[in-house]
């Protein structure tokens, strides 16, 4: 019986199971993030925050350590001459995981997982919903001829009203020039009768 024995199995057995988290741990030090399932994202976490402590300490004990668990020697390099330094002044707490979709297939739930200080990256890609192609070629259909004339419809009422409202404009504009001509005109006419008085 298995009562109150932590982590999950992963349907592998013990050799299997280490491998795949050396793998993921040694992939995730290389590219600083990676997408897997999220219950093998939360398994990998402590050991891949636990090789950057190691590469904090830095010392040789510390590598000899990571070398132990790392498969390649470059990351293990990496970790203590790039990553380690970078994670000095933070005291745990190095990666971060995201949720994402459900994996088609089986329907997985999938996460990823990185550095918090991951840079020169887009955000997190999501995947795109996919659904399934029609059997046949698509025909148009009077929904879509009906959507496409209404929208003619529409563009040129748009038009129409940008056209009436140039005209108004133009007709306010000329009927504002006659009234101050003619302001001007009176108040020349009333200075002229005040001089002649």
């Amino acid at each position: 019986m298995r009562h109150r024995v932590a982590g999950r199995h992963l349907g592998r057995d013990t050799a299997h199971r280490l491998s795949l988290y050396r793998n993921l741990v040694t992939d995730l030090l290389k590219y600083e993030r990676i997408t897997t399932t999220e219950a093998k994202a939360k398994e990998i976490r402590p050991m891949a925050e636990r090789i950057i402590t190691l590469g904090r300490r830095g010392d040789l004990h510390a590598r000899r350590q990571a070398m132990k668990f790392v498969f390649d020697p470059r990351v293990v390099k990496k970790v203590f001459d790039d990553i380690g330094p970078r994670m000095a002044s933070r005291p745990g707490g190095y990666l971060r995981i995201t949720g994402m979709e459900p994996r088609k297939g089986d329907g997985a739930k999938m996460a990823t997982i990185e550095l918090v200080d991951f840079v020169d990256a887009a955000p997190t890609p999501r995947p795109q919903r996919v659904t399934a192609a029609p059997t046949a070629p698509a025909r148009p259909t009077a929904g879509a001829a009906a959507a496409a004339a209404v929208a003619a419809e529409i563009e040129a009422e748009t038009a129409e009203a940008e056209a009436e409202a140039t005209e108004a404009v133009a007709e306010v504009e000329e009927a504002a020039e006659a009234v101050v001509e003619e302001a001007a005109e009176e108040a020349t006419e009333d200075a002229e009768g005040k001089s002649e008085a």
